[in-house]
């Protein structure tokens, strides 16, 4: 390797730990002899403008899967602005149909680009990818190529043409983030495995009641939460005349809102007395509120990453006998809507606090919810 380009892949590894604060990555030396100069500063110039920190990891991943792809199946890095043959080849080898690959060996993407990414770790499944992720990445190419102030051709007739004709003929049924809802039944089983005192089973226990209390929280808004976004409020009485105690919680700007919008949602009872004995137990006055706890009980200064609530999640189930792979943190985002619609909570109500912006999506819960309740489904009781 020669001196020059040593000491730009160093250079790009030194600007790509100044944003991983915001935008953490895994694999940061692969990513700065992977990516270009320009790729990282554009990273860089996105995490100067704010852009949210899903989006910016989403983007990061697609750009350094279509930059290896390319080195791959071209030799060369990714042109920019692309032109449509490149785009066209994308599609050709990620959206095919495994009859065809049968007959034809040259079918699909080629052996020998498939073998480089699996053994690069960007390519782990077999057969053709999902029309989503591959619909993901094109989407992420062209906000990318608008970035650098160029105009791509992604919206080309012949692109549309090639993407709608392949999906046809590689159909996949679409999945939900979440195999099943964590509804307030298996919310309740998740919170039975946190009956000791350790301070793991009092963090886990404050995250599923806040996460789900507060909406359904997406796990990279609770991994996020800072001890600074919590404001105390007046406690709230009920029938029973007993106060209960509340916090607001301001999400700031989240994914479906503006850059100038503070998203509040709001925290009464159990969920609250979960969260403080969490913060007093973790002597949390500022900072990070949901941190790593090691073997021995030592706290981390850092948050938990995103994936680490998921983990969560999928650990408790697996302790209570349900199969985790149908359980996530998403789950608990449609188990609230889900919940709030069994229990007759106005939608506008339920969206207020889940903060969800289609009602088409949010309605769908109630919908379900109604009709397996109905007379519809019970016309043989």
């Amino acid at each position: 390797m020669s001196s020059s380009l040593s000491r730009s892949i160093e250079k790009r590894t030194e600007t790509l730990d100044t944003i991983a604060a915001v935008l953490p990555i895994d694999r940061r030396d692969e990513l700065a002899e992977l990516l270009t100069d320009q790729d990282v500063e554009t990273l860089r110039h996105l995490v100067n403008e704010g852009m949210g920190e899903d989006t910016l990891r989403a983007l990061t991943s697609d750009l350094a899967y279509l930059q290896a792809w390319s080195l791959a199946a071209t030799g060369a890095s990714l042109p920019w602005p692309a032109p449509e043959a490149l785009l066209l080849k994308f599609v050709a080898h990620h959206l095919w149909q495994p009859e065809q690959r049968d007959i034809d060996a040259l079918h699909g993407m080629p052996a020998a680009v498939e073998v480089t990414l699996r053994e690069q770790g960007f390519l782990r499944s077999s057969g053709p990818h999902a029309p989503d992720t591959v619909r993901r990445r094109i989407a992420s190419w062209s906000t990318l190529t608008k970035w650098r102030g160029l105009t791509g051709v992604f919206s080309s007739p012949s692109l549309k043409s090639a993407i709608r004709l392949a999906v046809r003929g590689t159909p996949r049924p679409r999945k939900r983030k979440s195999a099943k809802a964590v509804t307030g039944d298996v919310l309740a089983k998740l919170l039975a495995t946190c009956s000791t005192d350790s301070l793991r089973d009092i963090r886990d226990r404050a995250i599923l009641m806040v996460a789900f209390a507060s909406g359904g929280r997406r796990r990279s808004e609770i991994a996020g939460l800072c001890r600074e976004q919590l404001t105390v409020e007046p406690p709230i009485t009920v029938e029973s005349g007993l106060p209960l105690p509340s916090l607001a919680i301001h999400l700031g700007r989240t994914k479906t809102s503006g850059s100038e919008h503070d998203e509040v949602v709001y925290l009464t009872g159990r969920p609250v007395d979960a969260l403080n004995a969490w913060l007093a137990a973790a002597q949390i006055e500022s900072g990070s509120i949901f941190r790593k706890v090691d073997r021995w009980g030592n706290i981390s200064e850092r948050a938990l990453e995103p994936s680490a609530v998921n983990d969560i999640v999928k650990q408790r189930a697996a302790l209570v006998g349900l199969e985790a792979g149908e359980y996530s943190a998403h789950g608990r985002r449609s188990g609230y809507l889900t919940e709030a619609a069994n229990r007759g909570v106005p939608l506008p109500e339920a969206m207020e606090q889940s903060r969800h912006r289609s009602i088409q999506q949010a309605s769908s819960y109630y919908n379900n919810a109604t009709r397996r309740t109905g007379r519809a489904a019970r016309l043989l009781p």
